[in-house]
């Protein structure tokens, strides 16, 4: 088989790389707070610290002005309780999150339901986003229907906040804002930079440094390279904040099919951040879920493909021959899930075998009121951060809301295969602080475990900011080793040392492969030991054969080296967890009973001396939320009073 290396030895590159090449390089950089990765919560981690006085530094693998899942945009702001228009308590909001965190109130059949939540985000969420949102505004970000566009849409009022009716039936609650979310980032960079964060665009952070480069220690900064030129970085910080998101193609790649189209995401999710915080010797919880892929990767749609998804609100889905199918209007009727429930599904499957209805399912977007449906297709879907491509797809293609309906893909294609692999839930224990079990190692947005939303990233990013800064104003810098950073560079420039060997994608598949094998629908202890034996073999024998020919394929690579650590971390939790649960979508063959009392715990698990140790903490640990963020945060002054 002919390999694209191979061509290119041959034949040589097909245009110069661009960029002045520099492994050969070194630059330090010294600051208070270092803050990895220019997300959602990276920003507003950096903005938060930055406000403190404290000298902040801010690296991204791409360009902070869109990079992250929530770049492009994002249409809801999910759990604003604090906001004057809201008919909830804030507290008593968090609480019921906390006791199902997909949906409430909280119906009656999931009152006693386990919940693996995190309370702590869950209750900074609930406190603080308003005043986020309140902050975004005065950064240029766009919250409100200031023109007078939306008069007359349901949810909205008189200053200009518009609610979800999705998320609000007959406005009951009133908690979710509709935004325009993709003002958003743009906003966020450029106060970044009014504010004198140092940006460091299209960096890879690879790994922590440790005082005194011991596994355990306080992280006094972080190493990586630049994307574009290979140079190496050294970041020396008195505390840093995690916020890379977590991973999201752990056992899936298809590139030649269909590019990499994926939700949520994108390849830079490649669970950096666990890996890092893994071999740093952080504590981490969850990391044994696994959940299926949302996408069709060129094999089936992806989310938002058609009618029937998150963002297409409010919407009549009718059968082949217009007749209405009792599928809600995106209200959350069974749980969280976007679509019918059980018994609705039932339902619409005998109407199928009995003549009732007709497939295909179509959206039925000309029956809607044209307010509704500018609401809906404008403003939802043209403020996603997934969706705007694919309406303007639509359109370039002649569809028009207005006279079309849109096919309903969900009900024909079914989920994605249970062996196309997300990385799940898992992150770093958090505290009070948002710290993690490290001194100086703070988590926020999707890199903390059991993560929320947009609004989640932005108010616990926000939050994990002006800790960490408190932090940095009490304490020195740390004693850096050098023995650390050797070994490092060697790890990060060994792929480009090579004249030859095996591509990014071919050690990505193989890894993804691994897992769907062996970790997928069927779990036992046994498959998990294989697993992490091809893992190792992956590790030892293929590994020493990556190879890249330039920086940006070094990226690639290395990124690769992190999803192999997140499988092994994996494995090594699903083997710790011997219990089926059906709240974490976790079943083990060889462990059947399901959620067992005993069971209903965090599983923790972490390195010391680089040997694997498990652990469990009770499902709130964090206390009483209310009492405890209260007792953490005296000095917080939001626009938040107790209703």
């Amino acid at each position: 088989m002919t390999r694209w290396q191979d061509i290119l030895h041959q034949y040589g590159k097909p245009t110069p790389w661009p960029y002045p090449i520099r492994y050969d390089k070194e630059q330090e950089i010294e600051c208070d707070v270092l803050i990895i990765g220019g997300g959602i919560a990276g920003c507003w981690a950096a903005i938060s610290a930055a406000r403190t006085g404290v000298k902040v530094a801010l690296v991204d693998k791409a360009d902070v002005v869109r990079s992250g899942q929530g770049g492009p945009g994002c249409d809801h702001w999910c759990v604003t309780p604090a906001n004057p228009h809201s008919k909830v308590d804030p507290d008593e909001w968090a609480e019921s999150l906390v006791k199902h965190p997909m949906l409430s109130p909280t119906p009656k059949e999931f009152l006693n339901q386990i919940s693996y939540t995190n309370g702590i985000g869950t209750q900074i969420q609930c406190r603080e986003d308003w005043d986020t949102l309140l902050e975004m505004e005065q950064m240029g970000g766009k919250i409100r229907d200031d023109k007078g566009e939306y008069i007359g849409a349901q949810g909205r009022y008189d200053d200009g906040i518009m609610f979800s009716p999705r998320m609000s039936p007959n406005n009951t609650t009133e908690v979710t804002v509709r935004v325009w979310g993709t003002t958003f980032k743009p906003a966020l960079k450029k106060e970044c930079q009014r504010l004198g964060v140092k940006v460091f665009d299209r960096v890879m952070v690879t790994n922590l440094l440790t005082e005194k480069g011991i596994q355990g220690n306080r992280v006094i900064g972080a190493m990586g390279f630049n994307g574009r030129t290979g140079e190496f970085m050294i970041f020396k910080s008195k505390a840093a904040v995690l916020s890379t998101a977590g991973s999201n193609s752990l056992g899936f790649l298809n590139m030649e099919l269909a590019g990499y189209t994926t939700f949520p995401g994108s390849r830079t999710k490649t669970g950096d951040g666990e890996a890092m915080a893994w071999r740093a010797g952080a504590e981490l919880t969850l990391m044994e879920v696994t959940s299926p892929h949302g996408l069709g990767g060129g094999l089936k749609h992806t989310w938002y493909g058609g009618s029937s998804d998150a963002s297409f609100e409010g919407i009549q889905q009718v059968d082949a021959n217009g007749k209405p199918l009792p599928w809600p209007l995106q209200g959350w009727p069974d749980g969280g899930t976007m679509g019918p429930s059980p018994q609705e599904r039932e339902k619409i499957t005998k109407g199928i075998q009995d003549g009732t209805y007709a497939l295909p399912f179509f959206g039925d977007f000309p029956g809607m009121s044209d307010i509704e449906r500018r609401v809906t297709w404008d403003l939802m879907l043209g403020e996603e951060s997934t969706t705007k491509n694919i309406t303007r797809s639509y359109e370039m293609g002649g569809f028009n809301p207005a006279k079309h309906q849109l096919m309903n893909f969900s009900y024909i294609e079914g989920t994605s295969p249970s062996h196309w692999l997300n990385g799940g839930r898992g992150g770093p224990i958090i505290d009070w602080d948002c710290k993690s079990s490290l001194d100086g190692l703070y988590v926020a947005g999707e890199s903390q475990f059991a993560a929320g939303d947009h609004s989640y990233a932005a108010s616990t990013g926000r939050y994990a900011g002006r800790k960490a800064a408190s932090y940095a104003k009490n304490i020195a810098h740390g004693t850096v080793s050098k023995d650390q950073i050797a070994l490092e560079k060697a790890r990060v420039y060994a792929p480009i040392s090579r004249e030859n060997g095996i591509d990014w994608k071919e050690l990505h598949a193989g890894i993804a492969r691994v897992l769907q094998l062996f970790i997928a629908e069927f779990k036992t202890e046994s498959m998990y030991n294989i697993a992490l034996e091809q893992l190792k073999n992956i590790e030892e024998v293929f590994v020493p054969r990556l190879y890249a020919i330039d920086p940006h394929k070094l990226m690639r690579s290395i990124e690769d080296l992190s999803l192999l650590t997140h499988a092994q971390i994996v494995c090594n939790a699903g083997l710790a967890r011997k219990a089926s649960s059906r709240v974490l979508n976790f079943y083990r063959i060889d462990c059947p009973q399901i959620d067992p009392p005993e069971w209903n715990k965090f599983i923790t698990v972490k390195l010391a001396n680089n040997k694997v140790k498990t652990g469990s903490l009770p499902l709130n640990y964090w206390g009483n939320m209310k009492k405890e963020y209260e007792a953490h945060n005296k000095d917080y002054a939001g626009v938040y009073k107790s209703k």
